[in-house]
């Protein structure tokens, strides 16, 4: 318990200049607000995961679920409805740009970093070349098929709009209703928490839905109240030092949001139980591939006030072209219920290779619109050919992941 008390001191410590600048109005340096904001994040989102992995073995109805669901990956959330929000209200500006950027980065980088990570750090551990997932993991990855398929209309369309809204968010409730049905997991899943929610899951019941719910309340309110000034510090910043401001927004921003699951995959991998880090990133891609997605076209329409849409112009066409390519190869890979090192190494050496493009031609915008066009179709290529080379276990997914017999789960 002690030590529970020292992690959420220094969660708190974390957050609390974010707070202490943003409320009281201190004049600080856009490097100097990037860095507070930026840790204020991560730290509200540390606490926000250990409540939130406490609570979610107590949710049993749907509502619950989808509300978990949502608080999971609340630091993304909160930045890029800002953004989308700020694109409605400042019609012409860079704000649309940004929340395309942030949303494409977010997808990406858990998938060709985080993913990855979790193969390569079990490898280590183990010398275990593969991550096994389970029959039942089939109904994640037939969830992540469908929105990825469904983002090429998107790209067709050159627009996000409220349609879209309703599309993802039907995706959304339909992958929620899915997972329902699955049996009751047995004990052995009681002992998958792991850090300080471990620790919360010792107290008594009270006890803990207090701390929960504070734990929870203060880190929602922080990340909401913090999601402005940090993505504003992080543009000044750009301008500032003259680096490319979509690509900050694209990949720093994603990184606060994205820092608790890393750490939470780091420490279930370490524990040796690779399949529940690589299973809940598999979840954490599908809430931001339809939620997050799903909510840039409410968010903007709230701040033109009027029913409206965030239209790609030619980069952001690409960006999304690429993120729906990598989100097919990644569904790929996993058809067989396992990635292994070569895998995450094809999807690391991918993404690693776009991030340095990205930069190397961050000047030149027509060379950057190529490069991502091309490294798009190569991922459409490779996904195609592990489709049809694996066309048997494609079809056992889809009848796993969409039956709801019980033996489907066998």
């Amino acid at each position: 318990m002690k030590k529970f008390v020292f992690y959420v001191a220094l969660a708190v410590t974390a957050v609390l200049p974010g707070l202490i600048v943003h409320f009281t109005g201190i004049s600080v340096s856009p490097v100097i607000g990037t860095s507070i904001f930026f840790a204020a994040l991560i730290g509200a989102g540390f606490m926000l995961s250990w409540g939130v992995e406490a609570a979610e073995g107590h949710a049993s109805q749907g509502l619950i679920i989808a509300i978990l669901a949502l608080i999971t990956v609340l630091p993304e959330y909160a930045v890029d409805i800002y953004l989308s929000y700020q694109a409605g209200a400042q019609p012409g500006s860079q704000y649309a740009s940004f929340a395309a950027a942030n949303m494409t980065g977010a997808n990406r980088l858990l998938i060709g970093f985080v993913w990855t990570m979790v193969v390569f750090l079990y490898w280590w551990r183990s010398r275990n070349r593969a991550v096994q997932l389970k029959p039942e993991n089939s109904i994640e990855i037939v969830f992540l098929l469908i929105p990825s398929l469904y983002a090429f209309i998107i790209i067709l369309k050159d627009r996000i709009d409220l349609f879209d809204t309703v599309v993802f968010g039907a995706i959304f409730a339909a992958y929620l209703w899915r997972v329902g049905k699955l049996p009751k997991g047995d004990e052995d899943d009681e002992e998958a928490e792991v850090g300080p929610a471990a620790v919360l899951e010792t107290l008594p019941k009270k006890q803990k839905y207090i701390i929960m719910a504070g734990l929870g309340t203060f880190a929602a309110l922080s990340i909401f109240a913090l999601a402005e000034p940090f993505a504003e510090s992080l543009i000044e910043t750009g301008a500032h030092f003259g680096i490319n401001q979509f690509l900050l927004i694209q990949w720093l921003a994603p990184l606060a949001g994205e820092a608790p699951e890393i750490i939470i995959a780091i420490l279930f991998t370490l524990a040796l139980r690779p399949t529940v880090a690589l299973a809940a990133l598999i979840s954490d891609k599908i809430n931001q591939w339809t939620l997050l997605v799903g909510m840039i076209p409410l968010a903007f329409s709230f701040g033109a006030g009027a029913i409206g849409h965030l239209a790609l112009d030619a980069r952001q066409h690409e960006e999304f072209f690429l993120t729906a390519a990598q989100s097919l190869l990644a569904v790929s890979l996993l058809i067989c219920l396992r990635l292994n090192v070569l895998s995450a190494l094809v999807l690391l050496v991918l993404f690693l290779l776009q991030l340095v493009l990205a930069f190397v031609f961050q000047t030149d915008e027509p060379r950057a619109i190529y490069t991502l066009t091309i490294l798009g179709w190569v991922y459409l290529a490779l996904a195609a050919v592990i489709f049809i080379w694996n066309r048997g276990c494609l079809i056992d997914r889809l009848r796993q992941g969409l039956s709801t017999k019980r033996n489907a789960e066998t």
